[in-house]
């Protein structure tokens, strides 16, 4: 039996794992220029989304960051729905 609840929670913990990896990348891992398409296009991503595919998504990162033990990947979970264009800045 798969580690995973749901297809969508697998390609959420996909997703966020290969984000935070390149966002985490030196400039000698990954061309600063390719890392930022990389983000930006993921941003767009999560701008077409519906608004209840919003929801599930940060149901699904708020449970990941809840059970996650590494202080700075939990942060990076907590931070991913406003850096990714998921909720709006209250700023």
């Amino acid at each position: 039996m798969s580690v995973y609840p749901s297809l969508t929670r697998a390609l959420a913990e996909a997703l966020v794992d290969v984000l935070w990896f390149v966002e985490g990348c030196e400039d000698e891992q990954m061309d600063p220029d390719d890392a930022v398409k990389v983000l930006e296009g993921a941003g767009h991503l999560m701008t077409q989304l519906s608004s209840d595919q919003r929801s599930e998504f940060i149901d699904l990162l708020g449970s990941m960051a809840v059970k996650e033990t590494d202080p700075s990947r939990r942060a990076f979970l907590e931070g991913f729905p406003e850096g990714f264009g998921l909720v709006e800045d209250d700023s």
